[in-house]
Formats: structure tokens, C-alpha cells, sequence
């Protein structure tokens, strides 16, 4: 019979510690801060526009705060999800299932971009027709930065970037994957070693919870992350810059909110429950990323909900790191729509082939884009420099409406790994419809 791992801490709340009955103060709850927050810092953006700029620090040290409890939070998780279980068999079978999903739903993502931003055609007109794109040299600077930190993604890297130079080095480096394949190798050897590893699986599922608490802690200074992040975007690049990239954050908006009723709606009601719902019950953690602009600031949130959900602690642990890296809906949509953006913006005539092949690149570059700030131009400075033709200056169209986008894709992306989980713990037989119902007041 498979042992059902419990887990590792019991549901937090907002601080990491079991919540008290009695209802809160409406001002102290954590997604209404959060709101007046990214109000204020708009606002201060917006008035104070050299006073926002200075707030940059609060939200790049939230980031850095959450940084720092990602990678253990994510060894213990996965560490005793898996050798609690101990069926490797079923750990397997999880496995392929994620990875096909993944694919699956990642090229629906991709899909659905290049068709919308083909049939909206945003970029049109940018460049007057006839003429050749010239860049500034600001945005010729900028854009060369992002394409030599493109030059070092390249498939064979990235498999051997998985390898940590050292057992603590996945820590130090922060990279999830690596984490999770010394995770995995971890619970392996603990399964492998029967009652002799019970009392270290005990110890980590002890400091599992520490981390947990921990995390509850670094959680309620996300008020103040999201008003610095929020004041440096409006006052660094200003609703100026929204003008004539309008178009281009009108479609993609509206791809992610169409990727999310219809696909991850359609997949959820194909599992028995209301994307909708699901939304409702995540609200907090979507605030917080939408605050910080970040999917991975409500990463051990996400575990804990999704385990009290009903989610097995092995397919969670499994699921939603491997997810941070394999299941990027929102990034995979922003790849397409801004690639194609950009040929439309410098009159670079794209085929149908070469607008196929991109989509294929892109399904490459974009494994491994973290859920941070940034990442996703990155990896489209690599999709561009794979497909040859749009000029990698103009990136710099880019940069001023990169920062409003990045909120899109995280949020996304974020919804998306939720979904994953439920559904393939739904397939697992783990949970059933009516549980998921219940549990999120259907």
C-alpha cells in the first residue's frame, strides 16, 4: 500500500504559524496591503517620479529575501515528498506525465501567441514602411547586454548547468534546478537506505517546517516589496512609455487572460473543478505576485495550498519546482507575441516557416527561465539570436514596457504550475472532484 506522506507543515496562513479562528482586522490582511501598496507605489511613481526610482531597493531586497529560502525550502520539500513515498515506480510515472503536460500545454502557450500577435499585428507602423529600423544607442547598449547573456544558453549548457559544481553549490547558486536534482538524488539514497534514513527524513521534515515559518515571516514585509518595485517601474519608465507599445500589452494581456479561461479553464473543468475557483483560492499569492513581479516570491505558499488541497506531497514536490523551469505558459506566450513584434516593428518580413521554426526555438529557450524579474528577456534576446533576421538591437523597443509585461507572464505562469498540479494529482487519483470542490468552496 503507498504511504501518504503528511505535510510538512500544516497550513500557514500569512506567518507561517496555524491561524487563530477569529477573523482579522480588514487593514491587516495580506493581499488588502498588498493592494494599498502597489496603489501607493503608483501613485509615488507617477507624482514623485525621482522619489519612486529611489524606493528600487525595498523590492530588490523582498526578492533577494525570498531568494534566500527558495532553494531549501525546495530540498526539504522534495526530500521528503519522495523518500517518504518510497514507490519510484509511481515517482516515474509522475515524472513522464509532468514532462508531457509541460510540453503539451507549453505549445498550446506558444500557439495561441504567434496566432494573436499575427492577427493584432501591434508592431505595424513603428517602423514607416519601406524604412530600415535604426536603433538609439541606448537601446543598442541595452540590447547587446541581453544578447551576451543569451550567448551562454545553448542546449548542451543547460544540461550540464543542472550539475552543481559542488553539494552546496545548487544552494549558493540558487538555481532550482540544480536543487531539485540534488534533492532528488538525496531522497533516492534515503529510500535506498530503509530504517537508517528514517531519522535524518525526520530531521528535514523538522527543518522543512523551521524554513516554513521562516518564510511566513519574510512573507509580511511583501507590502513593502511591492511598493518599492512598483514605485521604481512607474518612476524609472513612466505611463510614457506605454503609448506606442500599447497594442502589444493590450494582446498579450489578453492572450494570457484568454490562455487561462479557455486552456487552464478547460483543463480544469476536464479535472471537475472552476478555474475560477481556483483563482479565489490563490488570490493571495496572486497578489503577491503580481506586487513583486515575481512567480517565485509565492512558491512555498503555492506548496502549502496545493498539499491542502488534497495533493500529495510527492507530486508536489515534483511538480511545482520542476514547473518553475518546464511549464512557463506566460513566458512561452510573451516569447512568440514580442519576437514576431519586433520583425513587425522593423519591417522584417517572417515566412511561415521561419514563424514555425521560431516557435520551435522558442520551446527551447525558454526551459530554465526562472520565475524572477527579467528572465523572460533573456531568453528572448536567445530566441532571437537563434532565428536569424530581426535585428537584436531592437530589443530596446522593449525595455520601458518590460517591467508592466514581466507582472503578465509571472502571474501566468504562476496560475499555470497551480493548474499543472492539481490536474496531474487529479490523474494520480490522488484527489477527486469532490474533494477539489469542497476545498476550494465550489
Amino acid at each position: 500500500m503507498e504511504a501518504v506522506a503528511k505535510p510538512i507543515s500544516e497550513p500557514s496562513g500569512e506567518t507561517g504559524i496555524k491561524p487563530s479562528t477569529e477573523p482579522k482586522p480588514w487593514y491587516r490582511v495580506l493581499y488588502v496591503q498588498v493592494i494599498i501598496a502597489v496603489l501607493l507605489g503608483v501613485m509615488i511613481g507617477y507624482f514623485a517620479p525621482v522619489y519612486g526610482r529611489s524606493l528600487k531597493p525595498l523590492g530588490d531586497g523582498f526578492i533577494k529575501l525570498v531568494k534566500m529560502m527558495i532553494a531549501p525550502i525546495i530540498f526539504c520539500t522534495v526530500v521528503h515528498g519522495i523518500a517518504s513515498v518510497g514507490d519510484l515506480r509511481k515517482l516515474g510515472r509522475v515524472g513522464i506525465k509532468s514532462l508531457v503536460y509541460f510540453e503539451l500545454v507549453s505549445t498550446l502557450a506558444l500557439i495561441l501567441g504567434l496566432i494573436v500577435v499575427n492577427v493584432f499585428r501591434p508592431g505595424d507602423g513603428i517602423t514607416p514602411p519601406g524604412e530600415t529600423y535604426h536603433a538609439s544607442q541606448e537601446e543598442f547598449d541595452s540590447s547587446r547586454k541581453y544578447g551576451e547573456k543569451a550567448k551562454t544558453t545553448n542546449e548542451v549548457e543547460f544540461v550540464l548547468n543542472i550539475i552543481p559544481t559542488s553539494f552546496l553549490g545548487a544552494f549558493v547558486s540558487g538555481e532550482l534546478l540544480q536543487v531539485l536534482f540534488v534533492a532528488m538524488l538525496t531522497a533516492f539514497a534515503l529510500s535506498s537506505m530503509g530504517d537508517r534514513g528514517k531519522p535524518i527524513l525526520n530531521a528535514i521534515e523538522q527543518i522543512g517546517s523551521m524554513f516554513f515559518v521562516v518564510m511566513g515571516m519574510v512573507v509580511k514585509l511583501a507590502p513593502i516589496g511591492a511598493l518599492g518595485a512598483m514605485g521604481y517601474a512607474v518612476g524609472a519608465h513612466g505611463v510614457g512609455a506605454l503609448g506606442q507599445l500599447a497594442w502589444l500589452m493590450v494582446g498579450f494581456y489578453l492572450t494570457s487572460g484568454l490562455f487561462v479561461v479557455f486552456v487552464l479553464g478547460g483543463i480544469s473543468a476536464f479535472c471537475g473543478f472552476s478555474v475560477f475557483r481556483f483563482l479565489a483560492y490563490i488570490k493571495d499569492e496572486l497578489l503577491l505576485v503580481l506586487g513583486t513581479s515575481s512567480s517565485e516570491t509565492a512558491m512555498p505558499r503555492l506548496i502549502e495550498k496545493m498539499e491542502r488541497l488534497g495533493c500529495s506531497k510527492s507530486t508536489v514536490g515534483l511538480v511545482v519546482p520542476t514547473g518553475y523551469s518546464f511549464n512557463l505558459d506566460g513566458t512561452n506566450i510573451y516569447m512568440t507575441m514580442a519576437a514576431v513584434f519586433l520583425a513587425q516593428a522593423t519591417n522584417t518580413h517572417l515566412t511561415l516557416w521561419q514563424q514555425v521554426s521560431l516557435l520551435l526555438v522558442a520551446m527551447l529557450t525558454s526551459k530554465g527561465a526562472s520565475g524572477v524579474t527579467g528572465a523572460g528577456f533573456v531568453t528572448l534576446a536567445a530566441t532571437l539570436q537563434a532565428v536569424p533576421g530581426i535585428p537584436i538591437e531592437s530589443l530596446g523597443l522593449l525595455l520601458g514596457i518590460d517591467r508592466f509585461m514581466s507582472e503578465c507572464r509571472a502571474l501566468t505562469n504562476f496560475i499555470g504550475n497551480g493548474v499543472a498540479t492539481v490536474a496531474i494529482s487529479r490523474w494520480e487519483g490522488e484527489v477527486t472532484a469532490k474533494q477539489l470542490q469542497e476545498g476550494l468552496g465550489q
